[in-house]
This record gives structure tokens, sequence and C-alpha cells, in this order.
């Protein structure tokens, strides 16, 4: 399998390629930064250096030439304001999008956030208001959309070791998740169709991985 994956130098992104590759599959990863694709290739990954915030949607889909899937794993990053909140958690994801359609790639994986239902109450943070609206108008785009899609809303992150038994559900309720958990449901998320059409909340739990994925699509 073929799998493309925006921010492809993330945390959960390095872990997500080091587990496709290591299961055989072809993980593909869109860097902005070329000093970042050695560690891609360490994590084997093929780089692929494309900007999604000045890229236009022929170049992204030209990267997606041959693809099973796409998964958006980018984000603006922590030291961001406001408007690269919107312009790589909401425009880039939706650029992927653009590109996935023309490129004929149907199984789109959104990474999103828990919280973003509800609007950001008084008080909040400006940025992480801004972060939590860019998320959730990026799931409202994807879900207008004829793609697979399907979104996932990690809770709080962790770099913790993977357990491997989770609580996945469209309410998970509050709670935390490795990020190498959040690899390995990605991955069993991209082998289950099923799950298209899913907006799923995943937290730590007793269920191992698998089990609560096959659960989800029922």
């Amino acid at each position: 399998m073929r799998v493309v994956i925006a921010g492809g130098h993330g945390k959960i992104a390095l872990l997500l390629q080091r587990h496709l590759a290591g299961r055989g599959d072809s993980p593909v990863g869109l860097i902005r930064n070329p000093e970042q694709a050695a560690t891609l290739r360490a994590a084997g990954a093929i780089p692929v250096v494309c900007d999604l915030e000045h890229a236009d949607v022929t170049e992204v889909a030209g990267h997606l030439d041959g693809a099973d899937a796409v998964i958006f794993a980018a984000g603006a990053g922590p030291g961001s304001g406001a408007a690269r909140k919107d312009s790589v958690d909401r425009g880039a994801a939706a650029l992927l999008a653009d590109a996935a359609t023309r490129a004929g790639v149907h199984r789109y994986l959104l990474v999103s956030s828990m919280g973003v239902d509800d609007p950001p109450a008084a008080g909040t943070d400006d940025v992480w208001a801004a972060y939590l609206r860019a998320k959730r108008a990026a799931e409202d785009d994807l879900r207008g959309r004829d793609l697979a899609w399907t979104v996932l809303r990690p809770g709080q992150l962790t770099d913790n070791e993977p357990i491997g038994r989770v609580t996945l559900t469209r309410h998970a309720g509050r709670g935390a998740i490795s990020r190498a958990d959040v690899a390995h449901v990605l991955v069993a998320l991209l082998d289950e169709p099923r799950t298209a059409g899913k907006t799923l909340e995943l937290v730590d739990g007793p269920t191992p991985i698998a089990d609560a994925v096959r659960a989800a699509h029922a």
C-alpha cells in the first residue's frame, strides 16, 4: 500500500512511517524543509518536498500519483500564530483533499483533535481557539466531499510507550493517548475501509486496537 502522509516530519507521522514500512508498505512523507529528508528515509519513508501552504492542487496531485490513501497529520505546530493555524490545519487539509480527488485517491484519514465540537469558551487563548476552529473547519470541509474519509480525534498526546489498548468511539471522554498508539490506530483504520464516514475519538482504554477498530464500524 502506498500511503502519502502530509506533515511527514511530525512525531505521529514518523512513527506511522516506521510502522508502515516495517510491514512492507510504501509510506511517502510530504515535508516543507528538505533538511528533514534524511530523518524520513531513516524511518523507511520516501521524502517529498512540498510546502502545502504555497503549493497548488496540480503540484500536490502529482505527488499523490499511484497512492492508495492519504493521511493529513500536519499542523502549524507550537509557536505559530492564528493565521498559520488556519492556513495549515484547515487550508492545507482542504488542499490535500482537492488533490486526492484530482488524483483519484479515495481514502483520506484526517488527524484532528478532541474538543472541536463546541465553540471555544470565553477567555480561551486566541491561538488555541484558532486551532480548534481550523480543525473543525477541516472536518466540516472533508465531510462534504465524495471521499472515503475518516476523522480521528486523539485526546491529549503523550510520548509514552504504546500500550496497544484504546477507547475508540464517537464520544470517548477526556483522556490521553500516546502518539505511538495513534500511529497504530491510523494503520488499523487504513486496513478497515468500513470505518469510512466515521468521526472517532481516541484515548487510552481497555480494548485491543484491532478489536476497537472492528467495533468502530459497527
